[in-house]
């Protein structure tokens, strides 16, 4: 986000600021040590991964105010990566560029911002606010531009390189000793668990019997693939009391099980109010994803997918997700709410760390990383100060103001808006937008979400 800094302490052309970066580099240091140690490793680096994809988002972000401010002929007078004490700078031309201590932003200073500006001799033509609406406009949406670019680049390249997540031939998760109808009556929250075999109607597990065990992979049920977990599920539930031909991968051996469901009444996966007799063998089916590469076209079709699916879920998140923020702190916190950038780089973390095959980990990674860019872009673009897209709203309503004033006779110099009257609201949202970073910063410290 293009600002304008007050009172900013920098080091001159060229300097490094030493103790700086000496501890700087020290507690990351640590940090890396101790996650390493306590077997955390793959986990930071997920964390880490995440870190250094954010940057790079940012600088590109400020790449493109940079870049259209300079073909416009604006003066860009700083380039930074980073929030706080300066680490590096160095002078090249009219802008410096450096990388300060806090890597949760960064800023480009594009001289004249708005007219409350001080502005050096010989730059008065120079400045951003002096611009037609057109140029100011195209440089103030420049940086959502860059992360809609990101996230679209970062998906067609996963889906075209990596491939889609499709649902594997399912695992058997555990095997149980017997199998039973369905409780008459449900379990009270908190109680004890009930063990299958004490419950009336129940039966040895045919699954047991027949030599099924625990991490088996279920490729087939009477010669018919299997493509998922509820293929099986429903493929047994429809064999009460007839024999079925179970093919299994057990390591590198392939093996053919025979096994006969037992009949037992349960509720029909269709309508859970209507009973029925169904085949049940006595496993937990367990979900196996994996990327698989597909055609050009399935690939564009898959890209479009994830972009209506990253949609939806920002739309949820802002539309059906407001009244989990006074959740976040609270046991019930929604796992499906806000979260904070700490937050997106445990879960990065998580889900490197997690036991998917090596696709779906860099997958997950990407289109997170895809997903925040998409987020950030449309966010960015809100009409409220001190967001880009606020100073976008008060070009236009500039512009179209004068526009009016112009056809009705005024032949006057173009009035601008009074950012003296915008500066309480603008302060206001700022400060809006920092308690509900810091809320959400404490919350995935001390609350945090996690996916395992």
């Amino acid at each position: 986000m293009t600002q304008r800094l007050v009172g900013s302490s920098l080091p001159s052309e060229g300097e490094v600021a030493p103790r700086s970066i000496v501890t700087a580099l020290g507690v990351l240091a640590a940090v890396v040590v101790v996650f390493v140690a306590s077997g955390h490793g793959v986990y930071l680096a997920g964390a880490l991964g995440f870190l250094v994809a954010l940057l790079v988002s940012v600088c590109l972000h400020e790449g493109g105010h940079f870049l259209t401010a300079r073909h416009y002929g604006m003066k860009a007078t700083q380039f930074f990566v980073g929030f706080g004490p300066t680490l590096f700078s160095r002078r090249r031309g009219e802008t410096e560029y450096g990388v300060k201590a806090v890597p949760l932003g960064g800023f480009v200073k594009i001289t004249g911002m708005t007219p409350l500006e001080d502005v050096e001799p010989g730059d008065e033509e120079r400045v951003f606010y002096k611009a037609p609406v057109r140029q100011k406009v195209v440089v103030l949406a420049a940086g959502s531009t860059m992360h809609f670019l990101i996230a679209t680049v970062l998906v067609v390249g996963a889906t075209f390189a990596l491939g889609v997540q499709k649902e594997q031939a399912p695992a058997v998760g555990a095997v149980s000793q017997c199998v039973a109808p369905d409780p008459t009556t449900p379990a009270k929250a908190g109680a004890d668990p009930v063990d299958v075999c004490d419950l009336p109607g129940a039966v040895p597990a045919p699954a047991a019997a027949a030599g099924l065990r625990k991490g088996d992979v279920v490729t087939s049920l009477d010669g018919k693939a299997l493509s998922g977990a509820e293929a099986l599920v429903r493929g047994i539930r429809a064999a009460p009391g007839r024999e079925v031909v179970l093919g299994v991968r057990r390591g590198d051996r392939t093996l053919q099980l025979r096994v006969t469901p037992a009949a037992v009444e349960k509720a029909s996966l269709d309508n859970a109010r209507v009973p029925e007799m169904a085949g049940a063998i006595g496993v937990l089916p367990q979900s196996r994803i994996d990327v698989v590469r597909v055609g050009p076209a399935q690939s564009l079709r898959a890209s479009g997918d994830v972009a209506v699916l990253f949609l939806t879920g920002i739309r949820d998140t802002v539309t059906e997700k407001l009244g989990s923020i006074t959740r976040i702190y609270s046991k019930d916190r929604d796992p499906a709410g806000f979260v904070g950038i700490v937050g997106v780089g445990r879960i990065s973390g998580e889900v490197l760390a997690s036991k998917e095959t090596a696709g779906v980990k860099a997958l997950g990674l990407i289109l997170i990383v895809a997903s925040l860019n998409l987020f950030v872009g449309l966010f960015n673009l809100l009409p409220l100060l001190p967001l880009d897209g606020g100073h976008i709203a008060v070009a236009l309503y500039e512009g179209a103001r004068d526009k009016a004033r112009r056809l009705r006779g005024y032949r006057g110099p173009f009035q601008r808006v009074d950012y003296n009257r915008l500066l309480p609201v603008t302060y206001g949202v700022a400060g809006l937008f920092l308690l509900f970073t810091v809320a959400l910063l404490g919350a995935d410290l001390f609350n945090p979400i996690r996916i395992t």
